[in-house]
C-alpha cells in the first residue's frame, strides 16, 4: 500500500471496531494531518486514546504523547528532505509512541510488549514498507543500547545489541538516524545517546544539524 493512502483496506479496517466519522478535533488541530492515512489514524478511538496518554516526566515534560508527536513533527520540518522522505518520517512519528499506554513494563522486561513492537503490529495493517516498520519497532533501541553501555555498565551486552541493531537497519541507517535525532531533540531528553550514535556511525551517516 502506498504510504499516506487507504486502498482496499476494508478487511483490515473492520478489525478496529468503532471508527469515528471524522478525525478527533483536538488531535487534528494540533497534528494537522496531511494525507488520508494520517487523518484516518485520528478516527480510531484506540489511537486517540494513545495520543492522550501521559503525564509530565523526565524526558517528556510535555506529558501527553500528542504533544511529543507535535514536537517531533516540528523537527522534521527542520530537515532538508524530499517529499517522500518527509512523508515516511511523518508516518513513523504518528505511530511510534502512541501505544505506550498498552506497554508491558514488568520485570524482567518482556521486549515483545515494548510500545515500538505494538506500534509496528498496528502499522502493519496499513503499510508494507519494511524500512518504516523496522524503524517504528526499533526507534528506542539505540537509547537502550547507550543505557547498557554507560548506565548499567554492561559493555558486552551493549556491543551485542548494537551489532544486532546495525544488522537490521544497515540498509536504511540514515532513515533510522534522522528519526532518532528528531525524536531525541525534544522535551528535556538526554542528548548523550544521540551524540554517541553519531560518533559511533560517523563514517556511515550524513550528519544533520538543527
Amino acid at each position: 500500500m502506498t504510504t499516506g493512502t487507504l486502498q482496499n483496506q476494508s478487511e483490515n479496517l473492520s478489525a478496529f471496531g468503532e471508527i469515528y466519522p471524522v478525525p478527533d478535533a483536538v488531535s487534528a488541530t494540533l497534528l494537522r494531518p496531511e494525507n488520508e492515512l494520517e487523518a484516518f489514524f485520528l478516527r480510531l478511538p484506540e489511537f486517540v486514546k494513545g495520543l492522550n496518554w501521559g503525564v509530565p516526566r523526565y524526558g517528556h515534560p510535555e506529558g501527553l504523547v500528542l504533544l511529543h508527536v507535535r514536537e517531533v513533527l516540528d523537527n522534521i520540518e527542520k530537515l532538508p528532505l524530499s517529499e517522500t522522505e518527509r512523508r515516511r518520517l511523518r508516518l513513523i512519528t504518528f505511530v511510534h509512541d502512541t501505544f505506550k499506554y498498552k506497554e508491558e513494563k514488568s520485570y524482567p522486561r518482556d521486549w515483545t510488549k515494548h510500545h515500538g513492537v505494538l506500534a509496528r503490529r498496528f502499522l502493519e495493517n496499513f503499510s508494507a514498507d519494511l524500512q518504516i516498520l523496522e524503524v517504528v519497532e526499533l526507534h528506542d533501541e539505540a537509547y537502550h543500547i547507550w543505557c547498557e553501555e554507560f548506565y548499567f555498565k554492561k559493555p558486552e551486552k551493549a556491543a551485542l545489541r548494537l551489532a544486532i541493531l546495525y544488522e537490521r537497519v544497515k540498509d536504511f541507517l540514515q532513515l533510522y538516524y534522522l528519526f532518532f535525532k528528531c525524536d531525541t531533540r525534544t522535551g528535556d531528553k538526554n542528548q548523550a545517546p544521540l551524540q554517541w550514535f553519531e560518533e559511533t556511525f560517523k563514517e556511515k551517516l550524513i550528519p544533520v544539524v538543527f
